[in-house]
């Protein structure tokens, strides 16, 4: 079937924008206004730092000429943005600090290799000033926000690039990693993170945070997508563009249960819990390892003498300039002027025994699964404590770097909420490509589209053209296969809705499981005795798909109307009472989320 590409609902992943080009259903030019739009009309102004002119993009797009499929050409039209602490030729780079700004001649050998293989560059991004935070808050050009709650922090420092893909202003874009900057912002705002081996990408023209330790890093919407710009970047020069299979039997680490801290979210220890379960689905069989050594080596980070390689970047600039620095940034860098040099020694007898520690536990597994972080928090509980819970946030990517591994954040479920969570694969140096069929096969597994859009049929966060008013909705209530992370939630998405709130029934009902169905569903019934408030969400449904939508419900489900526990009606899936007479009754654990935990 042709998917056609709009302006409203069009994907921004390589292949939907590809199969759109070659159709001639879409061109660059006309790609770029829709992009434009979407951004004027964007919930989060702290995106961009420096967005280029809409024309001067135009006339980029048009010199592309007519679309003709060449290997010379693989991201022909594909729009992506930069962080600004990376070279573009012509724009200023602020490294998120106003009085920093330079406007180099050059662009970075990385950038260089992406328009030269016909991407369409938007602009900089937004970040943690010198890329020192994980939080996304650190900027004078304000603070990024998380694209599911804007309360909530978007991650930094690569905090711009994270949520400009989320929120579908690009295909895929350029941040760095030093501490798991390339990560966070992935895990957080439910896209994809890829940090390549240290050195496979050049870091000529980024503005250094540890210039030992940075890599450039990619945001995508697919693990193949992220795999192929970073082949086009690759100083080889020569691209794998197809990602393989990964291996049908494998072993994966993760730390003791004990060693795991989740620092009280009891809901990302549950879907880091479903992530490794479907990583067993898959083929694999989980190993625990040793978690100690690999939280030592990223103590390092901050603890030790790795923070004069700051001073050493940009100490003098702060030093000529100090009012010109945020001061939990000015802090954190100068304080690397406490380190000797027998300090650095020092710590570095202190690295290579852990890497040795470390190495071995490559013997017992081939990939490393974490949580990308721990949990997330709000914007207002970093202002009360701007490094306490910005270090939280880094607990379980710091050591990447120090070993130089290539390490891929994947998005892995939702909580109830509605916030996302994701995980980190982590593999040896030099093994990215198998990396990438690993996290590509856990993608297409869970299916949970990207960013806030589904993939190939992806909603943007507004029209690329005005609309005459709202959208008419219903309200619908959900309590099974639907819920956000289950395996029909896509068809709401598909059919355009909104995700509201999560909230209970009145307590006038039971549930029940449905046996036999594919995938497992329950069955909710009123009742007039004996009943209990239920688990269940809340959608806004476009009145023009509800009835395609209603269509496609199997009996013995069906849509009739439901009361929430705040007294409002709104309907909602309920199930035909002879179907619940041998059915399983689950009332007691509150709603399905319960159950399918309770079961695994």
């Amino acid at each position: 079937m042709t998917v056609t590409w709009s302006a409203t609902d069009g994907g921004l992943d390589l292949s939907t924008l590809r199969d759109a080009y070659a159709s001639g259903d879409l061109d660059p030019e006309r790609l770029v206004e829709a992009l434009y739009a979407r951004i004027a009309q964007g919930r989060d102004p702290n995106v961009w730092i420096h967005l280029l002119p809409k024309d001067a993009v135009l006339a980029r797009a048009r010199a592309l000429g007519t679309y003709a499929k060449d290997p010379r050409l693989p991201l022909w039209g594909i729009p992506f943005a930069i962080k600004d602490n990376i070279d573009l030729a012509g724009v200023p780079t602020t490294a998120g600090c106003p009085d920093f700004a330079y406007v180099p001649e050059e662009s970075a050998p990385a950038v260089e290799r992406l328009l030269a293989a016909g991407a369409l560059c938007l602009g900089k991004t937004n970040m943690d000033q010198f890329a020192t935070g994980l939080v996304g808050t650190r900027s004078p050009y304000g603070a990024c926000h998380n694209v599911f709650d804007p309360a909530y922090v978007s991650g930094g420092s690569s905090s711009g690039s994270g949520v400009a893909v989320a929120a579908g202003h690009v295909t895929f874009a350029l941040g760095t990693d030093t501490a798991g900057s390339g990560r966070v912002p992935a895990g957080l705002n439910n896209v994809v993170g890829l940090k390549p081996t240290r050195a496979l990408i050049s870091t000529e023209g980024v503005v250094p945070a540890c210039r030992s330790l940075d890599c450039v890093s990619v945001f995508a919407l697919r693990c193949d997508d992220a795999a192929a710009v970073r082949e086009i970047m690759h100083d080889d020069g020569v691209p794998s563009l197809a990602v393989a299979a990964a291996p049908p039997r494998f072993r994966f680490g993760t730390p003791r249960a004990a060693q795991l801290e989740f620092f009280g979210d009891a809901e990302a220890e549950r879907c880091y819990a479903q992530a490794l379960a479907t990583l067993r689905e898959l083929g694999g069989t989980p190993v625990e390892l040793d978690w100690a050594p690999f939280a030592e080596i990223g103590g390092l980070l901050y603890g030790g003498p790795w923070l004069a390689e700051r001073v050493l970047a940009v100490g003098d600039f702060i030093r000529q300039h100090p009012n010109a620095c945020l001061p939990t940034t000015r802090g954190i860098i100068m304080a690397g002027e406490r380190f000797s040099a027998a300090d650095t020694f020092r710590a570095s007898y202190e690295l290579e025994h852990l890497r040795a520690r470390v190495e071995s536990s490559w013997n017992e597994i081939e990939v490393m699964v974490l949580p990308t972080a721990p949990t997330i928090y709000k914007i207002e509980d970093d202002e009360r404590d701007p490094r306490m819970y910005n270090d939280r946030l880094g607990i379980y990517t710091r050591f990447v770097n120090f070993l130089g591994y290539p390490a891929l954040a994947v998005p892995a479920g939702f909580k109830p909420g509605g916030l996302p969570f994701g995980v980190t694969l982590v593999m040896p140096c030099g093994k990215d490509r198998e990396l990438d069929a690993f996290g590509l096969g856990f993608q297409e597994r869970l299916d949970l589209g990207a960013g806030r859009s589904r993939l190939r049929r992806s909603r943007p966060e507004a029209s690329a053209t005005p609309s005459a008013g709202p959208t008419p909705t219903v309200r619908l209530a959900v309590v099974g296969a639907h819920l956000r992370g289950l395996p029909l939630n896509h068809q709401l998405v598909d059919a355009g809705a909104s995700f509201v709130k999560q909230t209970r029934t009145a307590p006038a009902y039971k549930l029940f499981v449905l046996a036999g169905t594919k995938p497992l569903k329950p069955g909710l019934l009123r009742v007039s005795s004996g009943g209990a408030a239920i688990e269940i969400e809340l959608w806004d449904v476009p009145v023009s798909a509800f009835g395609a939508f209603v269509g496609g419900i199997a009996a013995p489900l069906g849509i009739g109307t439901l009361t929430c526990e705040d007294g409002e009606s709104v309907k909602g899936f309920v199930c035909e009472s002879y179907a619940l007479e041998a059915a399983e009754d689950i009332t007691a654990l509150g709603g399905f989320r319960a159950y399918l935990a309770k079961s695994k």
